[in-house]
């Protein structure tokens, strides 16, 4: 936004002086050491105690600003001298008089016109109001001078200031900020917010089947709704309409202390600090001075306290109760409250994390008897029997060389046994299932939403605001200032963004800095390879049989340990760099970063999350070679292959062990430990000066117990691990029938300690507005569409699923699965291995070995082409490939006639909002209406007046002079 802009949003036609002189007088007589107007009644003493209102208990607190205060050694600051020498210049200017009262603003509106245009660097000490030691030389004194400007400019926006340099806590000081009406109509007018009117219209109710259907199931979920009273019933609906100061008289301003509730003052004083613009030099508004260290921090108040059991009843207060506590885990959450409280933006993302959780309920009951079903029928799965029967005589080739020896299949029933829960015909339609789900959940969340808009008057929200959102950010002006004055001074070409050529380093960057972090992740999975076949190779080596019994299980379930632990490093670490690139490119406005934002941290952290599973899904077992013809790395490491039930298993354990892992890691312990360790070290930082311990027993006012809590740092951590998790319930649910039960249950504790911690361990965020949730709606259904590729490829390539079917259909005598493990085992001479890969203990199993058994479709060694492929794999492969296809197909086309027969927006929605526009058109109508009979009365008022008055000059004239009598009658007559 242009300064032409920002001086014509301001539409107050005072000049700076008019501005400073009340200004300056309010502050004495308010919130100075004077109370000269009344004193404080006990209600308004009680919330001047508390920190929501300002010294005379009336003026709300809408927002604090805090900056560093300096300590003098007589224990009071130097700024607080200065305004206390003021205050007793101003108090000694009433005793004398009026004209004192004048003459004293003059002196000291003069005075800080004066100061402003001083050079920062002026080593002049300000003896005159007292306070010598107080210079412009220094760095401090430089913040200093730009805070009082920029407070001296938020003044004359129309704002009213308190500062606070006695609070309790030692080295900061506190700037509280309050929006009176008038400004509060003004930018209201600017943001065109809608505001209830005075219009209320009753919400009818359809008397269909369909309805009488879901009233009854409302009654029975009744005990689940949180018990949050609503001020007005819920087929009645106040009419909305985009504000406007010439029809204030159309908006319910009964009550204009609560016409505008505490999230939309707060977000008001919020967009004039974000415009706010100072003369002095790289001053581009709040966040800018927040980043220079001018203010350490900017915030709204919490509404008041929530352990207390004497506090005030409050919004937080209840949200507390009904909301951010365990022992409401089975109820709805009060979407309406937090919406209230905290803003539509959050308010969507709960909406939409409370209806994720709902429908992961019918997705984790299907998992479930997917479960069961595998396990009820492991027993009668004949290739696990044919693997687990005593007379099983199968001789298998090693798994490494030389410390590997021969072993007998009958070793590996367990795994292949194990393997069947999740890799059996019901595995097939769980894919199908899922795939339609996530189709069925975009469509209600679509739905959802539409309603959500409706009920928090949203619609046309983004034709409205979608020109506001654009301003640009403080960081991207800077640079276009910069760049301005490295041009030449002469030209007066005045640029006005920044080109492409400008972001190219930038861009570049951040090509090379995003392949070198997914080049990390990639080398860190291939360093876990090599600890596998390492670590298999040591453990085989091993004298203690218990070990060599389980090396198997101890090394996945190792390697799945170590990933976790890298997994859980590396997010931090790319969410640093993703934040990083970003700023690096300077995108113009705050939408634009959140998006770039987003998108590069979802690319880094999808990419570490998937990688290890990608491996063992898609690539393990098979770049392996066959016996005397392996592949090594570094000629040393032979490349690791799969147990014979499949590389399912492994699947399923890396899996669950990372699903499970960042869930209760990251996802609870971090969110909630780290706010709470920032707090305490915040607390004990401030308990670290000179107090007095009668002054630490003191309670806090409420602007001084939320700067202990965490800064608000976004939505983007919170969407990004419910993005993580909603991949692993769809990507690989194929090999993970459980994932949709682990995340209800996540999600469950989720709910509540994200409410938690948005309730008591942070700062109250800033309302910001919002339609919809953004592009992660974008992000969901790319997932949403990459899994059922994913999925696909699973079934066919991994699983043993096409396999089993192409034996039982094309190759089995009896149309049975008798014979299908030794149709799928390959035959191995073991006289051709090669020199110094066989077996240190060729007699390990009692009898000497010369034929021994691998997975895979070769050609015999006694045959043509020994060891070629067969034609059994090429006839398998095309099986694959054609499954991939169709099931890729058919599943995408049921999920765009879900789509398709899901509507957008709910029928009911739809015609309400017709509604609502012709209630709109008939309220103007009515008031336009109104305003020409009050024109006509009045006009016809007025004709009345004035023919009484020429009647009565017409018969005064007549009696003054009864000559021109026949003359005025002639003028009648004409």
């Amino acid at each position: 936004m242009t300064e032409e802009a920002e001086e014509g949003a301001d539409l107050s036609p005072t000049s700076g002086y008019e501005q400073q002189a009340p200004h300056f007088l309010q502050d004495v007589i308010f919130h100075g050491k004077f109370k000269l107007l009344k004193a404080l009644t006990p209600e308004e003493s009680t919330h001047c105690q508390h920190g929501l209102y300002f010294e005379d208990g009336q003026r709300r607190v809408d927002y604090v600003l805090t900056y560093p205060l300096k300590k003098q050694a007589g224990g009071r600051s130097c700024r607080q001298s200065t305004h206390l020498l003021t205050e007793n210049a101003f108090a000694r200017s009433l005793r004398r008089g009026p004209h004192h009262i004048s003459e004293h603003l003059r002196h000291y509106t003069v005075k800080r016109a004066k100061d402003s245009l001083s050079p920062p660097s002026s080593p002049r000490a300000d003896t005159e109001l007292g306070c010598p030691g107080e210079t412009f030389g220094g760095h401090e004194d430089h913040k200093t001078f730009r805070r009082e400007e920029f407070e001296g400019k938020l003044r004359e926006m129309g704002l009213e200031l308190e500062k606070d340099e006695d609070a309790r806590i030692q080295g900061v000081g506190f700037v509280k900020i309050h929006a009176p009406w008038n400004v509060l109509c003004r930018e209201a007018e600017l943001m065109k917010l809608k505001m209830p009117t005075k219009k209320v219209y009753e919400v009818k109710q359809s008397s269909g089947v369909v309805e009488k259907i879901s009233s009854l199931v409302s009654k029975v979920l009744e005990p689940l709704h949180p018990h949050v009273e609503e001020r007005q019933p819920k087929n009645i609906k106040r009419l909305s309409h985009t504000f406007s100061r010439e029809k204030q008289h159309l908006f319910d301003l009964s009550d204009k202390d609560y016409f505008f509730d505490s999230k939309t003052r707060s977000s008001i004083v919020y967009e004039i600090l974000k415009r706010t613009k100072c003369k002095a030099k790289y001053s581009m508004g709040i966040t800018s001075l927040l980043g220079s260290g001018v203010y350490t921090a900017a915030y709204p108040l919490h509404d008041g306290d929530i352990n207390e059991e004497s506090a005030e009843p409050n919004d937080r207060k209840l949200l507390y109760e009904e909301w951010a506590n365990y022992s409401v885990f089975y109820k709805y959450q009060p979407i309406g409250l937090v919406r209230k409280y905290f803003g539509e933006k959050i308010g969507l993302y709960f909406a939409w994390l409370g209806l994720y959780t709902q429908m992961l309920i019918p997705a984790s009951l299907v998992g479930v008897i997917v479960f069961l079903y595998g396990c009820a029928t492991v027993d009668d799965n004949i290739p696990s029997m044919e693997i687990c029967h005593p007379r099983n005589n199968i001789t298998m080739c090693p798994l490494c060389d030389r410390v590997c020896s021969y072993w007998k299949l009958s070793t590996a029933c367990g795994t292949a046994r194990a393997s069947h829960l999740f890799d059996n015909p019901a595995t097939v339609f769980f894919s199908i299932f899922m795939a339609l789900w996530a189709a069925m959940f975009m469509e209600h969340w679509k739905r959802r939403q539409m309603r959500l808009n409706y009920e928090w008057d949203l619609t046309g929200f983004e034709d409205e605001e979608e020109a506001l959102k654009d301003h640009p950010r403080a960081e991207y002006e800077f640079q276009v200032m910069q760049k301005s004055l490295s041009k030449d001074r002469k030209s007066q070409h005045k640029i006005e963004k920044l080109s492409c050529r400008d972001r190219l380093p930038a861009y570049m960057t951040n090509i090379v800095m995003m392949l070198l972090m997914i080049g990390v992740t990639f080398a860190i999975v291939f360093g876990v390879i090599l600890y596998r076949i390492s670590t298999k190779a040591a453990l085989h080596m091993s004298s203690n049989p218990i070990t060599r019994n389980h090396v198997q299980l101890t090394v996945k379930t190792t390697a799945a340990i170590i990933n976790l632990v890298v997994i859980l490093i590396l997010d931090e670490v790319y969410g640093a760099v993703a934040r990083w690139l970003t700023v690096l490119e300077v995108p113009k406005t705050d939408k634009s970063f959140e998006e770039r934002l987003i998108f590069k941290t979802f690319i880094l952290k999808f990419v570490n999350a998937f990688s290890p599973i990608i491996y063992i899904a898609f690539f393990r077992g098979r770049l392996v070679g066959r016996p005397g013809n392996y592949l090594y790395v570094f000629e040393s490491y032979r490349m690791e292959e799969c147990a014979h039930g499949g590389c399912l298993m492994e699947l399923c354990i890396q899996l669950s062990i990372t699903m499970l892992g960042k869930q209760l890691i990251q996802n609870n312990l971090f969110e909630i430990g780290i706010p709470k360790l920032k707090k305490l070290i915040r607390y004990i930082q401030s308990k670290q000066g000179a107090f007095q311990e009668e002054e630490r027993q003191k309670k806090l006012r409420r602007y001084e117990t939320d700067h202990f809590l965490e800064p608000f740092a976004g939505l983007t951590p919170e969407y990004m691990e419910m993005i993580i998790q909603f991949g692993f319930v769809t990507l690989f649910v194929a090999s993970f029938p459980l994932a949709p039960l682990f995340a209800l249950l996540n999600n469950i504790i989720e709910i509540r300690l994200d409410a938690k911690k948005f309730v008591t361990e942070l700062r109250r965020p800033v309302a910001a507005r919002a339609k919809d949730i953004g592009i992660w709606y974008n992000i969901l259904r790319g997932v949403a569409k990459v899994a059922v590729i994913i999925n696909a490829f699973v079934i066919s390539f991994t699983s043993d699923f096409i396999p089993r079917m192409v034996y039982q259909y094309m190759y089995s005598p009896d149309g049975s699965m008798h014979g299908f493990v030794n149709h799928t085992l390959s035959y191995f001479n073991v006289s051709h291995f090669q020199e110094g890969k066989e077996t240190q203990e060729p007699l390990q199993l009692g009898y000497p070995i010369e034929i021994c058994r691998y997975k895979d479709y070769r050609e015999p060694p006694w045959s043509t082409n020994p060891y070629e492929i067969s034609k059994e794999f090429w006839a398998v492969l095309a099986v694959r490939l054609a499954f991939v296809i169709v099931f890729q197909n058919v599943v995408m086309l049921m999920s765009d006639i879900v789509d398709w027969l899901i509507p957008d927006i709910p029928k009911d929605i739809s015609l309400q909002i017709h509604k609502e526009k012709i209630l709109l058109v008939d309220l103007f109508m009515k008031e336009e209406q109104g305003k020409v009979q009050i024109l006509e009365s009045r006009l016809s008022t007025g004709g009345k007046e004035n023919c009484s008055r020429s009647n009565n000059n017409n018969s005064s004239s007549m009696v003054a002079h009864p000559r021109s009598g026949l003359h005025t009658n002639s003028i009648k007559s004409l």
